[in-house]
């Protein structure tokens, strides 16, 4: 079991703060991305299961928060960005597979 670092923790917070902002129809995330974000948030114990099926849905949803950001776009206008930071963002991916390496 292992607890995200501060920056992981803080992109998470960041998102579940703006994604609280807008409308529902401009919320992104489903439940299991906002447990995810919550235990992030939280500073949650995660287990090794939680961090592959992490890596699995960063990697999975990697390109659409890339082509999100290069087409100028930020988490209150782009669910791509706005789901992807409630799972830690590129920051996430990093930490995540330093720990399974």
């Amino acid at each position: 079991m292992t607890v995200a670092p501060a920056n992981v923790r803080k992109v998470a917070r960041e998102a579940l703060k703006i994604r609280e902002t807008l409308p529902k129809s401009r919320q992104a995330g489903t439940l299991v991305g906002l447990a995810r974000a919550n235990q992030l948030a939280n500073g949650e114990n995660l287990s090794e299961q939680t961090l592959i099926r992490m890596r699995s849905y960063l990697l999975r949803a990697r390109e659409d928060y890339r082509n999100a950001k290069r087409a100028g776009l930020n988490a209150s206008n782009s669910k791509a960005i706005q789901a992807y930071m409630l799972w830690g963002s590129t920051a996430g991916l990093r930490w995540v597979n330093s720990q399974l390496s």
